[in-house]
């Protein structure tokens, strides 16, 4: 029917064209790429819409491609956005901006819904004009040769290639600015990382980028050689990822430009593979030595490691191969499965991998369990934007946090969903010269500084009305949890401590630990449910 309509339109804007205006070609033109349009549509056997509904199906894309526009400008409630809400993306907003953050008429949250949580305050609370500086951690194990001082909230892993070079550079500035430290993320360290001199996190995962042998494992002398740099603060050896713990990688062989081919020591021509798992050990045992080599290479730096937490068990291996060995990580970053990536399959970014509040206290009281904590500092990483969220992952055992999206906001991320496209509008995840034009470097890098000076700032008024001085005075009751419409419980109810020490002996160990102590294995990754099923 539609095609009858198109010809007799055709036919129509012809003749008046010929006997009454030439302007009618024009909409002569119009008709026959429609009609030419039409013929394509129904002719091609790749989507279904088109092929039965000619032309009107287009309107089916256009409808599905513009809908995250529209429902993030017109329908989205302020609350009800994903993964952030508009309330979060605009406080990140104006705190990069070092405009107006304070909110009017109250609370938008719904405070009797289950999920809410607060903080307590005190009637004794303290000005925080009496804590004046930014607390900082020193991150170092005893016998750490370079420990760092770490500022309480860093850049979280992004790597060069998924972010692009404006945004690397804006986020070192910004760094160097504030005194804080950013993570490189596992592809290698590259010029636009070392052009403001911030202070780096240089991230080594499986596929060692940067560090890389000719065969793909790890190269001793590479890996001196870049973590000599002054710039190189501490070095973490990614176990996992939060958005897709378990998945290797592929950079296919067309992406692997001179400069990629530089900064992460790998060959052009050829597809470049991050498996899932790690050549150099294979062992808890085997990544403790791991980490005690790249100490003694790295002339004394912190060394640590990052992972999502997967099975209980494998971390509580680790922590009996650190007890066997002797050998202590500098700090441990553990990531939430909220926590984000530019491309992840769906499956892993909804359904694998231990959210951050469960993953963190357990890893906490792991720790104190084998008497470990007091040597070994906690990265909190999943989902971290306001003083809040800071306060929140304290309170739970973390030293100090990472933030990658919440930075990425404050560069002007605007939630666009685009970042496995490389059509992101604002520059931040795309190489296309074009769109990365609009991300200035010299605003963007003070606007990452802004950000985490007003974090920080608003971290320090909520340490202030809980009464408190210091962030190691923090604990489990200071936050609270409604489980019910009815009912809430604090932190210390929802995730209660454990005593020091009392998983170094099967006997003092307290019940709902036992049976993932009985698996764990120092020599293997694997859990040993044989004997735990037996016992």
């Amino acid at each position: 029917m539609i095609f009858v309509v198109l010809i007799l339109a055709l036919i129509g804007a012809v003749l008046l064209a010929l006997f009454v205006g030439v302007w009618f070609w024009a909409l002569a033109a119009i008709v026959g790429v429609l009609l030419f349009i039409g013929i394509g549509d129904y002719v091609q056997t790749k989507q279904s819409i088109r092929r039965n509904f000619p032309i009107v199906g287009h309107f089916r894309y256009l409808a599905d491609w513009l809908h995250p526009k529209i429902y993030q400008y017109f329908v989205e409630p302020d609350t009800d956005g994903r993964p952030f809400s508009r309330i979060y993306r605009s406080i990140a907003y104006q705190r990069a901006k070092n405009v107006l953050d304070t909110a009017p008429f109250g609370t938008q949250m719904n405070v009797y819904e289950t999920g809410y949580e607060w903080m307590n305050h005190s009637i004794a609370a303290l000005s925080h004009h009496d804590i004046l500086d930014e607390p900082r951690f020193v991150i170092g194990a005893p016998g750490c040769k370079q420990p760092y001082s770490c500022s309480m909230l860093n850049v979280s892993a992004m790597s060069y290639g998924s972010l692009s070079k404006n945004a690397i550079m804006a986020l070192n500035g910004g760094a160097a600015i504030g005194n804080f430290a950013h993570n490189t993320g596992e592809g290698g360290i590259s010029e636009y990382h070392d052009k403001y001199n911030g202070d780096l996190i240089y991230q080594i995962g499986t596929g060692y980028f940067g560090s890389r042998a000719e065969d793909g494992g790890f190269s001793p002398e590479l890996f001196a050689q870049r973590a000599a740099a002054d710039n190189v603060k501490m070095i973490e050896l990614k176990l996992s990822q939060g958005a897709k713990p378990g998945h290797g990688g592929i950079l296919p062989a067309k992406k692997v430009t001179e400069e990629i081919s530089k900064i992460r020591n790998v060959p052009m021509g050829k597809d470049v593979l991050s498996p899932p798992y790690h050549k150099a050990f294979n062992t808890p045992v085997g990544l403790m030595n791991f980490i005690g080599q790249l100490k003694e290479l790295s002339g004394g730096k912190p060394i640590g490691f990052k992972l999502c937490v997967g099975s209980k068990s494998e971390f509580l291996a680790i922590c009996k191969a650190i007890i066997e060995t002797g050998i202590k990580p500098d700090f441990i970053a553990i990531d939430g499965g909220e926590g984000g990536t530019g491309a992840a399959p769906l499956e892993f970014s909804n359904s694998v991998g231990m959210p951050l509040r469960e993953g963190l206290a357990f890893a906490h009281d792991a720790l104190v369990g084998f008497d470990l904590k007091k040597d070994i500092a906690l990265i909190a990483a999943g989902k971290i934007v306001t003083g809040f969220d800071m306060f929140r992952v304290f309170a739970l055992g973390a030293d100090v946090c990472y933030s990658a999206r919440a930075m990425m906001l404050a560069l002007g991320c605007i939630q666009a969903l685009e970042c496995n496209k490389n059509t992101c509008p604002v520059g931040v995840t795309t190489n296309d010269p074009h769109l990365m034009r609009g991300l200035v470097v010299k605003d963007k890098k003070e606007r990452i500084a802004e950000f985490h000076k007003e974090t920080i700032a608003s971290f320090i008024e909520l340490l202030a009305a809980s009464g408190i001085k210091k962030i190691h005075q923090i604990n489990r009751s200071h936050v609270n949890r409604r489980i019910e419409m009815n009912k809430s419980q604090r932190y210390d109810e929802i995730y209660p401590y454990i005593t020091k020490g009392c998983l170094l002996d099967m006997s003092s160990c307290p019940d709902s630990w036992h049976s993932y102590l009985v698996q764990a294995d120092a020599s293997t990754f694997q859990p040993k449910f044989e004997i735990a099923f037996e016992s």
